[in-house]
């Protein structure tokens, strides 16, 4: 008789032990203690001795670094891109209703849309400087200089310049002042091999995806561009071309480049005045450069002289400051790491033409942040 009293006693202490919560768990802060959870006992015990039922389940506060971000990972694709008329002019004043948006063969619906004008730049020049363009160093000098000048405004757009040869190096970081920009690309020399998955992928990874921001505005209000300068012909590189475009649509860095080789170029086709008559036979470097420009939404160029650029550069300037921005989140909803297309129409205006990153990659985060869009936003 004395076990089984025994026996009672302990199960009810076990019962006791079990139901009642830890000292402190569900009871809210006292106003002005910062969150902290009150250390008096007596209080604490006297809620413990009348707790019938486990205290319900808290999810755990948030730390500090992840304080106003996503929790949540959504495989949210955000697009940039222009619309084009049949003059190839900026169309800027559709609507949400004009656009269509398929991912892969999907029809998808727009949950974001806005038009974006006027916006500040952040821009990565890159200057190829392996011995494979050393006759046209001068050229890539002129290009590059033209272009910063033509594009660049002070207290608003800011570049950086980086070379690559063997590997790729920062010459200057990010600023608005174009002389100073200049006077470090007139320093360049040539020499070395060619890596130029490796310099978008740096570029893109330890510089574009993380730009200055214009001061009092919100996150989201600078446009990313890449100005690439090389004859495309890549024999160093530790990333592949698919990497360095996924890094590139991952941070919505739009790529322009602009070829060195005048390999397709005729003598008699030099002139600027005959432009439009040059043979268009590219080169296994160009077609590269091609379609790092159309696989996120920027386009390439095939000059002999600088001067056939200064048209060029005022319509990249006009085009990155005139676009549309959409957001859905497809249909499939999976984190598969496959490569997605993006198609994007005007179906009621027919010859319209839309410029935009041709797809994205569906991966997860993998470096533990919360809400990191998988699939490669990043304004």
């Amino acid at each position: 008789m004395r076990r089984i009293f025994i026996s009672v006693l302990l199960t009810a202490a076990l019962f006791f032990a079990t139901a009642s919560p830890p000292a402190g768990a569900g009871l809210p802060a006292k106003a002005g203690d910062n969150g902290q959870q009150s250390t008096n006992t007596s209080a604490v015990g006297k809620r413990q001795n009348t707790a019938q039922q486990p205290a319900p389940r808290q999810e755990a506060a948030p730390q500090p670094q992840d304080q106003g971000k996503i929790t949540q990972v959504v495989n949210l694709v955000d697009v940039l891109f222009t619309v084009l008329n049949r003059r190839n002019k900026l169309v800027p004043d559709l609507e949400k209703d004009d656009f269509k948006v398929w991912d892969d063969k999907s029809p998808e619906s727009i949950r974001y849309f806005s038009r974006q004008t006027d916006l500040p730049l952040r821009i990565g020049l890159l200057m190829d400087t392996s011995n494979s363009i050393r006759d046209r160093l001068k050229f890539e000098q002129d290009a590059a200089t033209s272009f910063l000048f033509s594009v660049l405004r002070h207290n608003k757009d800011q570049a950086f310049v980086m070379t690559f040869d063997d590997e790729p190096a920062i010459l200057q970081g990010f600023t608005d002042d174009a002389g100073r920009l200049r006077d470090e690309i007139v320093k360049t020399r040539a020499g070395g091999g060619t890596a130029v998955y490796d310099a978008i992928y740096d570029a893109c990874q330890k510089e574009l995806s993380h730009p200055p921001r214009p001061p009092g505005d919100q996150p989201d209000v600078v446009r990313r561009v890449m100005i690439l300068i090389s004859d495309g012909d890549d024999n160093l590189s530790n990333h592949t071309r698919s990497e360095a475009i996924e890094m590139a649509q991952r941070y919505s860095v739009v790529i322009y480049t602009i070829s060195t080789s005048t390999q397709w170029i005729q003598l008699s086709q030099t002139d600027p005045d005959k432009l439009a008559n040059r043979k268009t036979h590219l080169t296994e470097g160009d077609k590269i450069l091609q379609d790092l420009a159309d696989e996120t939404g920027g386009r390439a160029f095939f000059p002999y002289h600088v001067d056939d650029l200064d048209q060029s550069f005022q319509d990249i300037g006009d085009e990155l400051r005139n676009q549309y921005s959409i957001a859905y989140i497809p249909t499939h909803s999976q984190f598969d790491g496959k490569y997605h297309r993006i198609r994007i129409e005007v179906p009621e205006h027919k010859g319209y033409q839309v410029r935009a990153r041709r797809g994205y990659f569906a991966k997860a985060n993998t470096g533990g942040t919360a809400g990191t869009n998988p699939a490669g936003t990043g304004n």
